[in-house]
């Protein structure tokens, strides 16, 4: 964790090649995201088959995410603590097999066990891909943070918005043992991890020579904990909010407005392509106004929509979510960069911590309110939640981190 006002990390020297922008890396990071993240999105996208194939309650339904997103999460910070001090080039593609197995196995489960079972591989996965993704994506990024990580995000949030497409064309018409096509998505995922372990390994062995910094933000060590609370608080508010969509969004579009489960993966693919363009804008935004600007207009600038939602038409809706989407998702690549600049010397573990969050959270959201839909409905979930956006105003409380300077 960060130290005092004197605390110090080490950063490459401007003047080295080796911290120029490296975009084609950057790039590689965003594909990886986007397959990682597309393969991911095949569970919640058929949900709806799942339910009825295994006659599964929403409470269920809830069980099968916490399991995905809990060891997802729990896992992230642990891997990117390991790895700060001890980089390890191999855990990327590694992670990527766990992937591999856990969606084939997904095609040819025969319970509900065993579905959980291969929700947590895929989650395993996933806990090693995060943090040392964002690890490459800030490592190449020569100094523009934010447009490295909203890169890096937004590939995941494309892949999470074409995964329920694909799931409608490939797995909703022909059963479930067609999730194995999405093995062949993790075999060429697996390439391109090769690819970024490659690269990374070629900048350590640079970095050995690198000329180093000190880089200090001034804060004491009581303001920088109490800010990473903030920001987790906020990530919380986003990502509850955020998995009342992911999970339900569909069951809701089908009883309120009566649309076939084709016509309800349309409208999320509209919520999730408007989740990517907002991650892909809020990134460079952040690197020109500053982070916690962007963070006050994606959390607080939200709440008049989400709490005009559950009274809207179904055109409303659809307008309405796009725009949730939208601003909602230009704040976690603000937060992920924020953080970072808060503990610069453990990058990994801060990004493992907030992305573990954002899973973590997600993953008890989604079974919390799965539970709060088989008692009161699915429609007064979206009631409840609209509140939550709220949370954007503990953003005044963060500290600024502008008087960050080199020594």
């Amino acid at each position: 964790m960060a130290s005092s006002s004197t605390q110090t990390s080490t950063a490459p020297s401007p003047a080295n090649p080796a911290n120029s922008l490296v975009m084609s890396i950057i790039g590689f990071c965003a594909l990886a995201h986007l397959i990682n993240d597309l393969i991911q999105s095949v569970l919640p996208a058929i949900y709806p088959m799942l339910k009825v194939n295994y006659d599964l309650s929403f409470t269920q339904i809830g069980l099968i995410t916490l399991t995905f997103q809990v060891t997802a999460s729990l896992l992230q910070p642990w891997v990117g603590f390991f790895t700060d001090r001890r980089p390890t080039p191999n855990l990327l593609p590694l992670g990527t097999l766990c992937t591999l197995v856990g969606i084939v196995m997904l095609a040819f489960v025969g319970s509900f066990a065993m579905i959980l079972l291969a929700s947590a591989l895929v989650g395993i996965g996933s806990s090693t891909f995060h943090p040392e993704t964002s690890r490459i994506a800030r490592l190449a990024s020569g100094g523009r943070f934010g447009l490295a990580q909203s890169t890096f995000q937004v590939g995941g949030n494309t892949g999470s918005a074409f995964g329920p497409l694909l799931a409608a064309a490939i797995v909703i018409p022909f059963g479930q043992t067609h999730v194995a096509w999405f093995g062949l998505a993790a075999l060429f995922f697996f390439g391109v991890t090769l690819k970024l372990r490659g690269w990374y390994v070629g900048h350590l062995n640079q970095a050995k020579a690198r000329k180093t910094v000190a880089v200090t933000h001034g804060l004491s060590r009581g303001r920088v904990v109490g800010a990473l609370v903030i920001l987790g608080l906020l990530v919380f508010s986003k990502y509850f909010y955020m998995a009342s969509f992911t999970s339900y969004f569909t069951f809701y579009l089908i009883e309120k407005f009566d649309l076939s489960v084709a016509s309800s993966q349309l409208h999320l693919f509209l919520f999730l392509g408007a989740v990517a363009a907002g991650t892909f804008f809020g990134g460079p935004i952040g690197d020109r106004i500053g982070r916690k600007a962007v963070i006050w207009f994606s959390i607080l600038g939200v709440a008049p929509f989400t709490l005009a939602l559950p009274y809207a038409d179904l055109f409303w809706t659809t307008v309405l979510s796009v725009i949730i989407g939208f601003i909602l998702a230009s704040a976690f690549s603000a937060i992920v960069v924020y953080a970072q600049e808060l503990v610069p010397n453990s990058v990994g573990m801060i990004a493992g911590i907030f992305f573990g969050l954002m899973f973590g959270f997600g993953g008890i959201g989604a079974a919390l309110l799965g539970y709060v839909a088989d008692l009161r409905g699915i429609e007064y979930v979206y009631d409840l939640c609209s509140f939550l956006p709220l949370f954007g105003l503990l953003t005044v409380l963060l500290p600024s981190t502008k008087k960050a300077a080199r020594k």
